[in-house]
């Protein structure tokens, strides 16, 4: 049992000592084939990192980055400075060198955490006064010294994370320890953790999504966490999933849809039209789908949380009818991150769940006499405000003190959320429809043949860019992706974008179909967070 109640917890010093207390020499992190580190040494390496800090003279609230792939050193050195009374700025490996020179620029952080992979990377920014220390592995053979630094308060800063806004400059969203404490102890009730579960991470610490529901939450149960070693590629992915067997995994939707293109569809494409048709068939063939994903995920699964874009509605009426333990939560970086997400039992189709504990959501009305509204929301995990950017924070703040998501949805009477797409991409349609244009995408992405898209407005239609997936291409084409060359490409694209637009309208209302694709050659450009700049899009798009 519990020795005390985690709702006391309101800082990463409380975390450690509980760490300690309630978990001791349970086994806490490591990376798939090497070794774990209980939660005792995890506490005892990050006083390592405190005594090293205080040794480098590092002042309480001056910034310290953080630029390392999933390792068990991240956590080490993100407890550290946080319990230090430092600010961690945890940085993208993924980021282009120039996005890691605009955000060291702006955080100005006294030096940089590496590890020996992402060196290289900070060795091509031209970093002037910030001192690079690859300094990753000191934790492990160092000893602490008297650690008399001050204690952090709950409402001092813990954290900056950049997200790049849509106007492409970097946005630093300030979390303070107790945003990102209650909101992963708030998010315990979604998913009650035991110290025998283990947990596949396959998404980057970096994103307060994978730190504070793929970390903090599972190790305040004492759950035993494997980072992947890589990107999440369906190699990687599928042997770590037989040898790991988690219990608990949190994903993007495109991992899931990967997995579900590759495993499940050819079995719905061998079977005649008649039996898809009838509900009862269906069902029964989803179960049978869904018994095989299971098995593809180590066959212990039992809690798979969806979050960071919505699910295609085809991928998750087959979860959803064949019993597939997933849950889809709702959030955003600003609010460290759940807003609203519900256990496996109370999934609802299309619907992300009711606000989490705390956390107040209420619906803005956009005027035009929709039931749906801009989400607003009040917590104690929403964000202090954009660092050194106070223009950027009154944006996203309502008079009364709510934040502004930038999401439009509708609340249900039990209070379940339905996020129905972000109202800065949001489309008026030929009779003041709102089309929304992720749902679109979510379609078009679908198709094994397009690896991304991205629906746009010329004049009064609607037209994709898409991407096609060259290695797809290939095998319907009967040749070798590195053979194709561009005019072939271009030739053999405008038949399959043809194609592709049939099939994608076939499945959508008339106001979002689509009048014209456009073949995309350069991956699209995206935030940290992997969304789309639509910004950059929206006026090189010619009908």
């Amino acid at each position: 049992m519990h020795m005390h109640n985690t709702k006391q917890l309101k800082t990463f010093s409380d975390i450690l000592r509980y760490f300690s207390a309630v978990h001791g020499d349970r086994p806490a992190v490591r990376t798939l084939g090497g070794p774990f580190t209980t939660y005792a040494q995890l506490t005892e390496r990050a006083a390592v990192v405190r005594s090293y800090l205080a040794e480098r003279g590092v002042e309480p609230g001056e910034r310290i980055a953080l630029v390392s792939e999933n390792r068990p050193e991240w956590p080490i050195w993100y407890l550290g400075i946080t319990s230090y009374g430092a600010v961690v700025v945890p940085i993208l490996t993924d980021f282009h060198p120039r996005q890691v020179a605009g955000i060291l620029e702006h955080a100005g952080p006294r030096f940089v955490v590496a590890s020996d992979k992402t060196e290289a990377v900070l060795t091509e920014v031209k970093l002037d006064r910030v001192d690079v220390a690859i300094a990753m592995s000191l934790s492990s053979d160092s000893a602490a010294t008297a650690d008399d630094h001050t204690t952090p308060a709950p409402d001092d800063l813990a954290a900056i994370l950049y997200t790049s806004g849509t106007t492409g400059d970097p946005k630093g969203v300030m979390l303070t320890h107790h945003n990102i404490v209650s909101n992963a102890v708030g998010s315990e009730e979604l998913v009650p953790i035991h110290p025998t579960d283990r947990l596949l991470s396959i998404l980057p610490l970096a994103h307060t999504y994978e730190c504070t529901i793929g970390f903090l939450t599972p190790a305040l149960g004492g759950a035993q966490i494997t980072y992947l070693g890589g990107p999440p590629t369906i190699t990687k992915l599928l042997p770590a999933l037989q040898e790991v067997r988690p219990t608990i995994m949190l994903s993007v939707p495109l991992i899931l849809e990967k997995i579900y293109q590759a495993r499940v569809v050819p079995v719905f494409e061998k079977l005649p039209a008649f039996a898809a048709r009838f509900g009862l068939t269906r069902k029964l063939i989803h179960r049978a789908a869904v018994k095989k994903l299971k098995k593809t995920f180590g066959g212990a699964i039992r809690f798979f949380g969806v979050g960071g874009a919505p699910l295609t509605a085809a991928t998750e009426r087959f979860l959803n009818e064949g019993g597939f333990p997933y849950a889809i939560g709702y959030g955003l970086t600003e609010t460290a991150p759940l807003l609203a997400g519900a256990p496996v039992e109370l999934t609802r189709y299309r619907s992300t769940g009711p606000a989490l504990a705390g956390v107040e959501l209420r619906l803005a009305p956009v005027g035009d006499g929709r039931s749906d509204g801009e989400i607003q929301a009040r917590g104690p995990n929403v964000m202090q405000g954009y660092y050194k950017n106070p223009a950027a924070t009154a944006a996203v703040f309502t008079e009364d003190g709510w934040f502004k998501t930038g999401d439009l949805g509708a609340i249900d009477n039990d209070g379940f959320v339905f996020i129905r797409g972000r109202a800065k991409s949001v489309i008026l349609g030929p009779s003041g429809e709102n089309i929304y244009p992720e749902e679109i995408e979510a379609e078009i992405d679908a198709d094994p043949l397009a690896e991304e898209s991205l629906v746009l407005s010329a004049g009064n239609k609607l037209v994709a860019r898409v991407r096609l997936n060259v290695e797809a291409v290939a095998q319907k084409i009967g040749s070798v992706a590195d053979s194709i060359d561009a005019d072939t490409l271009a030739r053999v694209s405008r038949e399959l974008l043809e194609n592709m637009r049939k099939k994608v309208n076939a499945k959508l209302n008339t106001f979002s179909r689509i009048s014209h694709m456009i073949l995309q050659i350069e991956a699209l450009e995206r935030t940290p967070t992997r969304k789309i700049k639509r910004f950059l899009y929206q006026d090189q798009t010619v009908a």
